[in-house]
């Protein structure tokens, strides 16, 4: 950063936010210019942006959206000379009070840090179980970590010399991006502050498991990328995935067609329930939430990363996952 005080940018993307979107702009009065990329919405969106001072970008419909490719188009749109940092943000969320002041101070004190997070709450964890998995999954340990989210404050000048996010991921795009910024030396630190609040509106099963199936793509395809050593990007969450989620129980199957006794192998899920519900607290209902839908997961998971390489072998495109 070149100025005693960084000059901050806003990159906002959505598609059909509404509210939240009107919410989110609002939320970034500290940040100027504000950006706002919109992936084809059709609920006015884009007519609000602008009604608001942002400058609107409508991406290309005759090529695949994806969040990379919208946030790299937002970014391509800044000003180099006038922009030091910038705030990715997506068009569910606001940017808590006080965030882009905190997160700019650490990166001015801190030049070997390329990007700042902090801690994303969803608005209503209360309003459905699938919205508190959500808020629980976001609590992560504060520190030097090796990914981020969708929300990042970033110095523009470290993005742009790994070549910004990969645009072709429909998925954990972010964490790839961070494994490019980590091999150049930069740092990710996640400070214990508050961030931004999102609105997942999760309220039925089946977007609880499209959301899930997507991360298991993601973790398919970062490994595929980065799974050599010393990366070894998402190998672990990958091998999980395949394990809990389709090799067991493809074995058990197997087994029960030799004998049925076999099927009581299938005990051993809700023994890793247990086991994982032990690590927050037996006698916390959250704790066993978590713990039975971290093992259901995984069936999900492994859908994502079976259909990964699926797409992969058979040369096809993968499209965007949307659990809304």
């Amino acid at each position: 950063m070149t100025s005693a005080h960084p000059r901050i940018a806003a990159v906002v993307i959505g598609r059909n936010e509404g509210a939240r979107l009107r919410a989110c702009l609002a939320s970034l009065e500290d940040a100027s210019p504000v950006i706002y990329v919109d992936s084809g919405s059709t609920d006015g969106s884009a007519e609000h942006a602008r009604s608001t001072g942002a400058r609107v970008i409508d991406l290309d419909t005759s090529q695949p959206f994806t969040a990379a490719r919208a946030r790299n188009a937002g970014l391509a749109a800044l000003d180099r000379a006038e922009t030091d940092l910038v705030q990715l943000v997506d068009g569910d969320c606001t940017v808590e009070p006080g965030w882009l002041a905190t997160a700019s101070a650490y990166l001015k004190a801190h030049p070997d840090t390329a990007i700042a997070c902090g801690r994303r709450r969803e608005d209503h964890p209360e309003a459905s179980l699938y919205n508190r998995l959500c808020d629980i999954e976001w609590n992560t340990p504060p520190g030097d970590t090796s990914a981020c989210g969708g929300d990042i404050l970033a110095r523009l000048s470290a993005l742009d010399a790994v070549g910004l996010y990969r645009d072709d991921l429909i998925a954990g795009e972010e964490p790839e991006l961070c494994v490019r910024l980590r091999q150049q030396g930069w740092k990710i630190h996640r400070l214990d502050a508050p961030m931004t609040r999102h609105d997942a509106r999760m309220t039925r099963l089946g977007q609880w498991w499209t959301r899930t199936r997507r991360a298991g793509h993601a973790f398919a395809e970062g490994a595929h990328l980065h799974g050599a050593p010393p990366e070894r990007h998402w190998v672990a969450e990958t091998r999980r995935a395949l394990l809990w989620g389709a090799l067991l129980p493809l074995a058990i199957l197997i087994a029960a067609l030799v004998h049925p006794a076999a099927l009581l192998l299938t005990l051993i899920y809700p023994l890793q329930v247990a086991r994982l519900a032990a690590r927050r607290g037996l006698a916390s209902r959250a704790a066993w939430e978590w713990a039975a839908f971290t093992v259901l997961g995984k069936f999900a998971e492994a859908q994502g990363a079976l259909q990964f390489h699926a797409s992969r072998l058979l040369r096809r495109r993968a499209t965007l996952i949307e659990y809304r």
